[in-house]
């Protein structure tokens, strides 16, 4: 057990070393694989972004119930004991004073409210659904419509369906983009340990002869290749967080025009490491391929 130990740690020194040993073509070789990582690391970073915010937009999952204006009190209880008993959600009563209060406060309506003769707004519910999804806030705004008192039920589901739509073409596109890269990455983790053994073919072929195994030649390449996958990762999570950094001060002045408190967010801790290890992966996956190809050929 300690020899396997031993043999990974040297196999493992030789890789560090490797990649010290060429500071430049390291330096290169990161640049390209932390572009190619950061490009899909940042598409899904803006997207959650954008789910959230969208999330948190004040009535975009809410749905509004008017009760009739010659409705009272029992009309009133009525509701309240059928929303109890569905359950959909958190839910609050408007009264129509309340209602005729807010929007006397509103900017230039002031005048209006004061010129008229009796308040014309409606008691309401606003119903705020646990689930947010389009099919199922229009499901409820059907049942509401047909409770006893309920004049009339408003819900934006266009709006919600336009998003839901948007990010789900942004995901796939994403995806689409991962995958390109991924294939690049492995490429370009190829293409540098090709350079590798070809310059160290003599050296192989005497480990060869003197009886080393092909698992004993390829493990430092494999070391290689995850090491400067994991590197690139590291180098992609810089550049997001960099990019992040420069967007953040328009961002959140463009937030501030709209009057939304909501603070973007950068990768997680286990979305880093999910860069990282895919680094690591895919530079194993290169090297694998390269070192199986090339050993064989100089076998």
């Amino acid at each position: 057990m300690n020899g396997v130990f031993f043999q990974h740690g040297a196999a493992l020194k030789s890789a560090v070393r490797r990649l010290v040993s060429s500071p430049l073509n390291t330096l290169l070789s990161l640049i390209v694989i932390g572009t190619a990582l950061a490009l899909p690391a940042a598409g899904w970073v803006v997207l959650d972004n954008l789910q959230r915010f969208a999330g948190d937009v004040s009535g975009v999952q809410q749905i509004s119930v008017f009760m009739t204006t010659d409705g009272g009190r029992k009309e009133t209880a009525e509701i309240e004991a059928r929303l109890r008993e569905a359950k959909p959600g958190k839910w609050r009563f408007v009264a129509r004073d309340e209602a005729l209060k807010r929007l006397k406060e509103t900017e230039g309506m002031a005048d209006i409210v004061a010129g008229l003769a009796r308040n014309p707004l409606p008691d309401a519910f606003v119903v705020e659904p646990d689930d947010g999804r389009p099919a199922t806030l229009e499901r409820l705004a059907e049942t509401f419509k047909g409770w006893p008192g309920v004049a009339h039920v408003q819900l934006d589901s266009a709006w919600s369906r336009r998003l839901e739509a948007f990010l789900r073409i942004g995901r796939l596109a994403v995806t689409l983009l991962a995958g390109l890269f991924a294939g690049a990455l492995v490429a370009v983790t190829f293409n540098t340990i090709r350079l590798q053994i070809l310059a160290q073919a003599a050296e192989i072929e005497v480990s060869r002869l003197i009886g080393a195994t092909d698992a004993f030649i390829r493990r430092p390449f494999h070391y290689f290749g995850a090491l400067q996958g994991a590197l690139g990762g590291l180098f992609a999570l810089l550049l997001v967080a960099g990019i992040g950094g420069a967007l953040a001060a328009p961002a959140g002045e463009l937030l501030d025009l709209y009057g939304a408190a909501f603070a973007p967010h950068g990768p997680t801790l286990p979305e880093a490491g999910a860069v990282v290890g895919l680094g690591a992966a895919l530079g194993w996956l290169g090297a694998q391929i390269s070192v199986a190809i090339h050993l064989r050929r100089i076998g």
